[in-house]
């Protein structure tokens, strides 16, 4: 008599369980949820974009309700990241940004300032606002890469004319042979998503299309890569953390509702 397989364990960071989230469920204005961040690490309320309207939406996990402030025309939004406390910054695919004040969108406006293809040719998809008011862009697909080990990303910061500007450029290296692509028959490092963890300070990077979360020392150098269970995770495109360290891992609805699946950190 055959008995039944043993589970496979799933591989996951320290503090962290990518088997068991909880799990919310999207409205069908998320239907295609991009890009997720927290102001000030609270998680009581998610900022959100997706990829189609020009909305920023903000909501607490669990509530049916979705308001949000439209802040540009329809695009292929990506990403949100906040800029010192003080600005929302959403990336458009085509290396474009689109800055919001907040103290505009607490009055109920939305007024943005538009950067547009302020970064070099390419396609976009990871943004992140580190210490010292530095933005972090980090390229999915641009034709001066080389994909199978190494990816561009962008420093911006604003000069002395409050102008957002291209202050540095380095490379992310990950090897082709970390990596997996249920996709396409050459495996290529295309990231979705960037965040820095708020303890570890350790970078966390998701790349939806390889399947798979990966984890970055403070210099951005590739510590693991774990696989992500392809039921679980069907095109994760968001991440974030709250102050205390849990995760968050926005998936947009493919073939199915979207979803944001929390990880909560236990050290």
């Amino acid at each position: 008599m055959t008995g039944c397989k043993e589970p496979v364990p799933v591989s996951s960071p320290p503090g962290y369980d990518l088997s068991a989230p909880t799990k919310f469920v999207m409205g069908e204005a998320l239907h295609e949820i991009s890009g997720i961040v927290f102001l000030k690490g609270n998680s009581d309320t998610v900022y959100a974009i997706e990829d189609e309207a020009g909305k920023l939406f903000h909501f607490h996990l669990g509530d049916h309700s979705l308001p949000y402030w439209k802040f540009g025309k329809h695009g292929d939004y990506e990403d949100v990241a906040v800029l010192d406390d003080r600005e929302f910054v959403v990336l458009r695919s085509d290396g474009s940004l689109f800055v919001i004040a907040k103290d505009q969108v607490d009055k109920g406006e939305a007024a943005t300032k538009v950067y547009e293809h302020i970064l070099p040719t390419g396609e976009y998809e990871g943004l992140f606002a580190d210490e010292g008011g530095k933005l972090i862009a980090l390229c999915k697909n641009c034709p001066d890469d080389d994909q199978r080990d190494e990816v561009s990303a962008y420093v911006l910061q604003y000069n002395g004319k409050h102008e957002l500007a291209i202050t540095d450029h380095f490379l992310v290296e990950v090897k082709a042979s970390k990596l997996r692509s249920e996709e396409h028959k050459k495996v290529k490092f295309h990231p979705s998503a960037v965040a820095r963890h708020p303890l570890t300070k350790e970078w966390y990077i998701l790349s939806s299309v390889n399947k798979a979360l990966l984890v970055l020392d403070g210099k951005w150098k590739l510590k693991k890569t774990y696989q992500l269970d392809p039921v679980l995770f069907k095109q994760p495109e968001g991440l974030a953390f709250d102050g205390k360290g849990n995760m968050y891992i926005s998936n947009e609805g493919h073939g199915g509702n979207a979803n944001v699946l929390l990880f909560n950190y236990k050290p």
